[in-house]
């Protein structure tokens, strides 16, 4: 058994409930439990006795922002790295080697989930949304007379 017939049974097994499912549920077969209803992600407020203090936000925003900056400089500096070394043979170079190893990792090949999800007429890829990303705003701090004065003179 070729590896697409397996990878596409397995697809199936594991899709097709749960799209029948959803099918039962578009034709008004099934009702939808209220914890199964499609709704937004919102974000889950702690209660108020859980909130840390507002200078324990503070200095954890600056951490936030202070790491984010390094690792911005990581990844730039990597990236440069990685320049140089995407142009350079596998071997040794005095005490460096380098060489390139085949991943463990792997992905989902969606090109080829949706062709097989379009070949046995099982619609659209089911997706899911993304969590949410952690944004941190600083408001501008006020300026003082001493700071206008200074700009002012400037």
């Amino acid at each position: 058994m070729s590896f697409l017939t397996r990878l596409t049974r397995t697809v199936v097994r594991m899709a097709a409930p749960r799209l029948v499912g959803e099918l039962e549920q578009l034709r008004g077969l099934r009702l939808v439990p209220a914890t199964r209803a499609a709704a937004p992600a919102v974000a889950v407020e702690p209660p108020a006795a859980e909130i840390p203090s507002i200078d324990a936000i503070q200095a954890a925003a600056r951490l936030h922002d202070q790491a984010r900056e390094q690792a911005n400089a990581a990844a730039r500096t990597k990236r440069k790295a990685e320049k140089v070394l995407a142009r350079t043979p596998d071997g040794t170079y005095g005490p460096v080697t380098i060489e390139r190893v085949p991943s463990g990792r792997q992905t989902a090949d969606l090109d080829a989930i949706r062709a097989i999800f379009a070949a046995n007429g099982l619609g659209e890829l089911p997706m899911r949304a993304c969590s949410p990303s952690l944004v941190i705003t600083w408001a501008a701090e006020e300026s003082t007379d001493v700071d206008t004065a200074a700009l002012v003179a400037a």
